[in-house]
């Protein structure tokens, strides 16, 4: 499984981002999804996941009701939609993908900077 995000940039505080993962190989594998983030000097810590029909979603205190976590099977994509954000969102964004068997497959990341 191979795994790219994509739509991280620089955005002021109180804007909106919307990032992709896209998914490709063995994706009929993949079970549970999430994004990660890890900002400078800190540890990577889970921001959403979402489990492989969609249905079951966990999100960090720090960004309920801000963002959101979705995926479409069909496009082998997952999406987290960013509203709201704060300088303290500021980090590399990873996505994450978990197969059947347990295995964690990782993407390279986008950076996401919000300015206050």
């Amino acid at each position: 499984v191979q795994l790219v995000e994509s739509g991280g940039g620089l955005v002021q505080a109180g804007g909106s981002l919307r990032l992709s993962c896209a998914a490709s190989g063995s994706t009929f594998s993949i079970n549970r999804m999430g994004w990660y983030r890890q900002a400078p000097g800190k540890q990577r810590e889970l921001v959403a996941d979402i489990s492989k029909g969609g249905g079951t979603t966990n999100y960090a205190d720090s960004v309920k009701g801000r963002f959101a976590i979705s995926r479409d099977n069909a496009k082998n994509t997952m999406y987290l939609q960013m509203n709201s954000l704060k300088p303290e969102d500021t980090a590399v964004y990873y996505c994450k993908a978990v197969n059947f068997g347990g295995v964690a497959y990782w993407g390279k990341g986008t950076l996401v900077t919000v300015s206050s």
